[in-house]
């Protein structure tokens, strides 16, 4: 497999890791990953695509090889803010863009603040979670509070070999292949002085903000989106359907795919399929 080329910029005071794939005259196409995820989840879908696209990857603050937050605070806007940072030191607008949960939740956040600089956007399980009531503010606050705390008390959780932490891997999403999973953990782990092996993610991303998910507010910018979109579920994931609960009518022009057997990582669980769905998508006048 080729290699993509490895670059920095900055964001907010951070020094921020992206990788790039392909021909950088060709038009330019964002890869966005999700929580406690890498920029290299993307290699396989990079490789389908950069016969056609200049493919940027990057690492979300926190992740990957980009750098941690002083303080552990993590939220949508500030990785909203990284990919506009992102886009301007590209200087490669409008952009097509690719995302995976939260990352997706990002592309379309940032879609329908700056709908000049997004030509299309692919939304794997980009909506969270169905909708809930929010939960009393005294509760939200002591528990991101008990949290925080419990975190900072807690060991970095070490595995004793590449081996050992690609299974653990393996018992988060087990339609990956074991291919799969040992190439995630080689480039989503780091190796310790001891031997031992830890993700390269901050452990703070465990923790969500006591504000949790604002569905009014989202709705009213993904409603503000001008370009196409299309959403694509898992047809055995926890998102939801959200041509059932309501959640896609906040959007002018989208259309919503279900791929078979695959859950939430739809990428990985069927790659044949997702690529077709999204390249059909991508080429479109």
């Amino acid at each position: 497999m080729s290699q993509p080329e490895s670059r920095y910029y900055a964001s907010q005071r951070l020094k921020l890791h992206y990788v790039v794939w392909g021909d950088e005259s060709l038009p330019p196409l964002l890869l966005i990953h999700g929580r406690k995820d890498h920029a290299r989840n993307w290699d396989r879908v990079a490789l389908a695509l950069q016969d056609r696209f200049a493919i940027y990857a990057p690492d979300l603050r926190g992740h990957g090889d980009s750098d941690w937050v002083v303080g552990g605070h993590y939220s949508h806007p500030e990785f909203v803010i990284d990919v506009a940072a992102l886009v301007e030191h590209l200087g490669r607008s409008p952009v097509t863009v690719i995302g995976h949960s939260m990352g997706a939740g990002i592309a379309l956040q940032y879609a329908g603040l700056y709908q000049d600089r997004v030509r299309r956007v692919v939304a794997i399980e980009g909506l969270g979670p169905p909708f809930r009531p929010r939960r009393p503010a005294p509760e939200r606050m002591r528990q991101w509070i008990d949290k925080t705390i419990e975190v900072d008390r807690r060991e970095v959780r070490r595995y004793p070999s590449l081996e050992a932490a690609a299974r653990r891997m393996l018992e988060e999403n087990p339609r990956l292949t074991p291919e799969m999973a040992h190439h995630l953990t080689l480039h989503g782990s780091r190796r310790l002085e001891d031997g031992s092996y830890t993700w390269k993610f901050d452990p703070y991303l465990n923790i969500h903000s006591p504000y949790e998910f604002n569905l009014e507010d989202a709705r009213e910018i993904w409603h503000e989106i001008r370009c196409p979109v299309l959403h694509i579920r898992g047809a055995d994931s926890w998102g939801g359907d959200p041509l059932q609960d309501g959640r896609a009518a906040a959007f002018r022009d989208a259309r919503f795919v279900t791929i078979q057997h695959a859950g939430h990582w739809v990428h990985h669980d069927q790659l044949e399929q997702f690529l077709a769905v999204t390249q059909e998508f991508l080429l479109q006048d």
